[in-house]
């Protein structure tokens, strides 16, 4: 009977797929295995997710295993290749640590299934194959990878605290996609981004409410990502919806941090587009420079390594997919609840650390993607005391929570201030050189480039719009007063709007 029915509610997703709805979201409750890795999660009260944007596994940490080190990682290896027109395009490293927009690979699903066709031998093919002009084909910087002297944070953090090199964006597809299964366990129906990006599936924080746990979704602008994905519950997040960084707020990221008041789970949208905060963008999707995204890491870490709460705390860094970039492991199957057959297969590899004073240090091996977030935030806050968690679907329900990465006693030290120090001052170059660089095109007199948005900021403020404008006043004035803008120079909630300023 069991069988019978859960054809049954397969069929109703594809027939439902068909026309463009989203099958409903499972209820009731699924066993977890009660073992060690879930007494050692126990140990855990704050749990910290930082999600960047488009970049690969090998494009990122490959390197780790180009150098000689204990870490053990499934990483690029001198020959690799991709052949395309009879022609071989070796991996490289890259001198350059920001690109142009039109560097910016496909990441489309039609593209990632050519990106993968023949053991992951489509990237670079794919690259050249989608230039508009055809001179941004070259180099093909899909096939490039960076090293730790460009990514001092990942550095340091990967010899210290523990690298997942089997951590697989949950689709082969585009942004939404993946950060839909991050927060909500599925997909609706495409691998591509909707137009605009707004969804109305139930995302995991209902969960947290329903057991009482605690959440916030830090924001660098007067958008969070969790309005777009869970749109049906949008007036019940703004008292959870917090800035990130404010001088008008006493219940940002960092004043939690150092407090100790952290919620029990942080999520930390980074700045996706460069009108939407003083600093620009951060959230290493291409074109922005990889070297903001290590600002921000090091923020991050920064402000928990220095927080009461440290020895308790979870930080995971990690990418929603790998953005047309170059890696070798090609995805495995995937249970999912949705019937059709591309999405029962993992995405390529993406970039993930986990630290925390109890991870085992070094290199964890595990299959994951980005529903193990979901199941281990379900596992740790929402367990019941029979030992149930809250059915969030097939995909969540096989997913490895990041309890198996943990003892319950602290296993690594509180990272020195020397060696952040350290770090703070290799971006302090990498900020005195953007100045120069600025200064020296002024001094030129070289026109900039026109301001273009990348096909993804303009689907982020898109959805931004969309979403920002279907409040009411009372609701924008709620959710300005989340974000700390009530009484601010920008003239309190008058200045939250839908449209770029």
């Amino acid at each position: 009977m069991r069988a019978v029915r859960a054809l049954f509610s397969r069929l109703a997703s594809f027939f439902s797929s068909l026309f463009g709805r989203t099958p409903d979201a499972p209820s009731g409750f699924v066993e977890i295995e009660l073992d060690d890795s879930i007494e050692a999660l126990d140990e855990i009260e704050h749990i910290v997710v930082l999600m960047l944007e488009n970049r690969s596994f090998d494009h990122m940490l490959g390197y780790l295993s180009l150098e000689p080190n204990e870490l053990d990682v499934d990483g690029l290896q001198a020959g690799m290749a991709n052949e395309y027109a009879g022609r071989s395009y070796p991996i490289s490293k890259l001198e350059r640590t920001a690109f142009i927009k039109a560097q910016d690979p496909c990441h489309s699903g039609e593209c990632v299934d050519r990106q993968v066709a023949g053991g992951n031998g489509g990237f670079a093919a794919d690259f050249i194959e989608t230039r508009a002009d055809p001179a941004s084909a070259e180099p093909v910087v899909v096939m490039g990878y960076y090293d730790g002297e460009q990514l001092p944070v990942y550095d340091f953090l990967a010899r210290r605290f523990c690298v997942c090199d089997r951590w697989f964006c949950s689709v082969k597809g585009a942004t939404f996609p993946n950060r839909l299964y991050a927060a909500a366990g599925r997909a609706a129906g495409s691998r591509d981004n909707a137009s605009p990006p707004t969804y109305h599936l139930p995302s995991f924080v209902r969960r947290l409410d329903a057991a009482g746990a605690t959440w916030r979704w830090y924001t660098h602008e007067l958008f969070a990502t969790i309005w777009a994905i869970d749109r049906d519950y949008l007036p019940k997040t703004f008292g959870n919806v917090r800035p990130f960084s404010s001088p008008f707020s006493s219940e940002d990221f960092f004043s939690a941090a150092k407090s100790g008041a952290l919620p029990d789970v942080a999520w930390i949208d980074p700045n996706f587009v460069d009108v939407g905060g003083a600093a620009g963008s951060n959230d290493d999707h291409p074109p922005s420079d990889v070297r903001a995204g290590q600002e921000l890491v090091l923020r991050v870490l920064n402000a928990l390594v220095e927080s009461p709460a440290w020895e308790r705390t979870l930080l995971v860094l990690t990418y929603d997919e790998h953005g047309g970039f170059f890696d070798h492991v090609e995805p495995p199957s995937a249970d999912d609840d949705d019937p059709r057959p591309e999405f029962h297969s993992y995405g390529p590899r993406v970039p993930a650390i986990v630290a925390s004073a109890r991870v085992r240090a070094g290199t964890s091996h595990e299959l994951f993607d980005h529903t193990s977030i979901i199941k281990t935030c379900l596992a740790r806050f929402c367990r019941r005391e029979d030992g149930l968690i809250p059915d969030m679907g097939a995909r969540v329900n096989a997913a490895n929570h990041l309890g198996v990465l943990l003892e319950k006693d602290v296993q690594v030290a509180r990272p020195e201030n020397a060696a952040l120090e350290g770090l703070v001052a290799e971006l302090r170059r990498w900020r005195a050189e953007s100045l120069q660089e600025e200064v020296t095109v002024q001094r030129d007199a070289v026109p900039p480039d026109p301001a273009a948005l990348t096909d993804f900021q303009e689907d982020y403020m898109a959805a931004r719009e969309a979403v920002l404008d279907s409040m009411t006043p009372s609701e924008r004035a709620e959710a300005a007063k989340a974000l700390g803008m009530t009484g601010a120079s920008s003239g309190g909630s008058a200045g939250f709007s839908g449209r770029p300023r």
